[in-house]
């Protein structure tokens, strides 16, 4: 169950269809709920972003058609609050993860007075979860701290280090070098003016979309290089050209553009808060600093080996080994 699903571009839509593909190869049958299957409306700001209107009726039939094994909710939207609601009332267990820190977009989006309904309405949809699935041991702490339930369990997110492998002759027009690369949506949560105001020489490459991007390219397009949303080979082509990932980002819970980035070759410079510094070692493969202009230039020095012998250590396969775990069987 899902509320973010294609066509947008986002960490849990790659988690969940990685995940629901690992599962089909390995013979299990995925029944993905997502807004595609109900009435729907655009979010406000954020068009891309379907909100599903009157789901519970229609959870209700697709799971009593489909009489799963197992019920897991990927996130906190209507689909997966209705889901909750009817897996409470019919007794069937359930896991849910905790992906997106709600909160903290509250927060850079200028309306911190709602972080305390945001989190009474996060702690009320997993209060009921029989394992809260996190990608990283300081989420799960910070989340313990705030009072949520204990049932918090660590599973990792991976990297398919088959399909990020640095191109080391790109069919692309050569950009002045160094080429210093933010790669993500461009919007308010993931700091990209932050990134586009940097000071640095060679080229500042800008891959993602998103509701910002006509008023970011306007802006700062004469300084700027924008290609838009990547895919496939295409985006490690691109990938392939850069220097230097720099992620301004504060909100992040895992960051898999990080391991992406660090699989082609490419050190992170990124603020020392959640998400990059669970995967990144400083000096290593990257460099973690309020600083960003001094990080990303001390990142020029990182040996893209140790960049990629960090994301080999993020499996999808155990990723999915350790998600299985945790499901919680219904009973017949």
């Amino acid at each position: 169950m899902t509320d973010a699903w294609e066509p947008q571009v986002n960490g849990v839509v790659r988690v969940v269809s990685t995940t629901a593909n690992i599962l089909k190869d390995r013979g299990y049958e995925v029944t993905i709920i997502e807004p595609g299957q109900f009435i729907s409306i655009p979010l406000p700001g954020y068009p891309e972003i379907r909100l599903a209107l009157f789901p519970t009726q229609r959870i209700k039939k697709i799971l009593k058609a489909v009489q799963p094994d197992a019920v897991h909710l990927m996130t906190e939207g209507p689909l997966g609050f209705a889901a909750a609601a009817v897996c409470a009332k019919e007794k069937i267990p359930f896991t849910t993860s905790y992906h997106t820190h709600f909160a903290l977009y509250t927060q850079v989006r200028s309306l911190r007075l709602c972080m305390p309904f945001v989190y009474w309405y996060l702690k009320r949809f997993h209060r009921k979860s029989v394992a809260v699935i996190v990608s990283t041991k300081s989420l799960k702490e910070e989340l313990e701290r705030l009072g949520f339930a204990k049932n918090m369990v660590v599973v990792p997110l991976g990297v398919d280090t088959k399909r990020f492998v640095r191109n080391p002759a790109p069919d692309l027009p050569a950009l002045p070098t160094p080429v210093f690369l933010f790669f993500s949506r461009l919007a308010p949560e993931k700091s990209p003016e932050e990134f586009l105001k940097l000071k640095l020489p060679g080229t500042k490459l800008v891959i993602g979309d998103g509701p910002d991007r006509a008023r970011l390219e306007k802006k700062y397009g004469k300084e700027n290089v924008f290609v838009g949303y990547k895919h496939g080979q295409e985006l490690v082509d691109w990938l392939s050209l850069s220097n230097v990932f720099v992620f301004p980002s504060r909100t992040e819970t895992f960051g898999l553009v990080v391991l992406e980035a660090l699989a082609c070759g490419i050190p992170v410079a990124a603020h020392d808060v959640m998400g990059p510094r669970d995967s990144i070692t400083q000096g290593k493969d990257g460099y973690l600093s309020e600083d960003l202009q001094q990080a990303a230039l001390a990142c020029l020095t990182l040996s893209p080996n140790d960049c990629r012998a960090k994301a080999l250590q993020y499996s999808w396969d155990r990723s999915v080994d350790l998600f299985i775990e945790q499901l919680s069987p219904i009973p017949r």
